[in-house]
């Protein structure tokens, strides 16, 4: 049984490695030996867990990346009865990490489709599975909120499409403007939304 005090499994830290490395530099930004070194996992190891390489490993830590961000939007919902209250939470969680990493790391799901290209379909089917995960569980919680079910799920796409580009610009500018006018203009759009929503859409 695992205890606090128990080191992460060899295939946790693997994925914690690329996790790492795609928010930072991407996945062609790091090689096998320095995420094995990352990973403090001996040589061949990788082939262990995951047979499809380095490919499979990214799709792993993609999964997990949402998991983990689910697991976020779950715990900001539960604590704030006002999902704007969570959204502005939400993001400006988003962008304290990005100021404690000085710009360095960006979110793991955007780095990886930027430099995807159309045959890295395991890829990319990951990344569309995820980004749908994200924006479903999203729209479920501003249609509870009363938001019409016409506006919820477009409305959750621009969410994540505006911030996935404020995020982009904020950390190559190594200024968080971009992302901190970004939230303050969403959730604007996101409150007048509900207030104007009709009382039984």
């Amino acid at each position: 049984m695992r205890t606090d005090a128990t080191p992460p499994a060899t295939r946790d830290r693997l994925i914690h490695a690329m996790t790492e490395a795609l928010q930072r530099r991407g996945l062609h930004g790091i090689g096998l030996s320095e995420l094995l070194q990352a990973a403090q996992a001996p040589k061949g190891v990788l082939y262990h867990h995951f047979p499809g390489g380095k490919t499979e490993l990214a799709v792993a830590a993609i999964d997990a990346a949402v998991v983990a961000l689910e697991a976020r939007m779950d715990a900001l919902l539960r604590r704030e009865a006002n999902p704007v209250a969570a959204l502005r939470a939400w993001l400006t969680g988003a962008q304290r990490q990005l100021e404690r990493t000085e710009f360095a790391a960006g979110c793991p799901l955007a780095t990886v489709a930027l430099e995807s290209t159309p045959d890295d379909t395991a890829l990319r089917g990951a990344l569309a599975r995820g980004f749908a995960a994200l924006r479903e569980r999203l729209a479920g919680e501003l249609l509870r909120a009363g938001m019409p079910a016409a506006r919820a799920p477009a409305l959750a796409t621009l969410l994540f499409a505006a911030y996935e580009g404020a995020l982009m610009q904020a950390r190559v500018a190594g200024n968080a403007r971009a992302l901190s006018e970004t939230t303050d203009i969403l959730l604007d759009i996101v409150a007048r939304e509900l207030r104007e929503a009709p009382a039984n859409p």
